[in-house]
């Protein structure tokens, strides 16, 4: 994969996850409403925040383990099955029309600046974990091959798309009213699910040659 390959995967990926509800979307909402606009970059930029510590503490305390193969194949076909599971639930929400723009919900973190509820907010949801102990690993293995170019478009590819949306939801319930139709968001996520099924893929191809496994044309040929 060349950088900007990394870059748009790593784009497109990051707003698979963004576009489906949860705790921070659901904070943004209602935020938004009350103290306006700039609330969804906020929250971003404390998302961001620690989501750079966890790769800074990657590169600089774990990335070693990240260069055995077996490692890489590993986190490679758990990150790819990940990836293959988040794409099923969007891919059927949206045909089923389960998939729907989020509404305002309650929250109990009242009165945090929002820099800091971004970053104990995506600390608190278990999913965010999940997606970096092996989505996130997965790409930052491949990044670390680019080096510090690799690295760098990765993540500003992946903010940039957490940041797109929270901005775009953030303005629009800041003006009271949606700019995105129920519909016109069924077929984002449907797409971004397509998506995911081929970067999953993609994923496990990679580790199945990490991990050495013999090529399945060759499996057939001998059969």
């Amino acid at each position: 994969m060349t950088a900007w390959g990394l870059f748009f995967t790593a784009l497109m990926v990051g707003l698979s996850g963004a576009l489906m509800p949860g705790p921070l979307l659901t904070v943004n909402l209602k935020e938004s409403l009350k103290r306006g606009a700039w609330i969804g970059p906020k929250l971003v930029l404390g998302h961001g925040l620690l989501e750079l510590a966890l790769v800074l503490a990657v590169l600089f305390g774990f990335g070693r383990f990240l260069d055995r193969n077996a490692v890489k194949g590993a986190i490679g076909l758990l990150g790819g099955a990940v990836l293959l599971f988040m794409a099923y639930g969007m891919i059927r929400e949206s045909f089923s029309g389960l998939a729907a723009l989020p509404s305002v919900g309650e929250d109990d973190r009242r009165g945090l600046p929002p820099v800091l509820a971004g970053a104990l907010i995506s600390l608190s949801n278990p999913y965010w974990t999940l997606w970096w102990a092996t989505i996130g690993l997965t790409y930052l293995s491949r990044a670390r091959e680019l080096g510090a170019v690799g690295v760098t478009l990765f993540f500003s590819g992946h903010i940039l798309a957490d940041l797109a949306w929270y901005s775009l939801v953030s303005f629009a319930a800041a003006n009271g009213r949606r700019v995105m139709g129920e519909r016109a968001y069924r077929v984002v996520v449907a797409a971004c699910g397509l998506f995911l099924v081929y970067v999953g893929f993609r994923f496990i191809a990679a580790a199945w040659g990490f991990l050495g496994w013999p090529k399945i044309a060759a499996i057939r040929g001998k059969g």
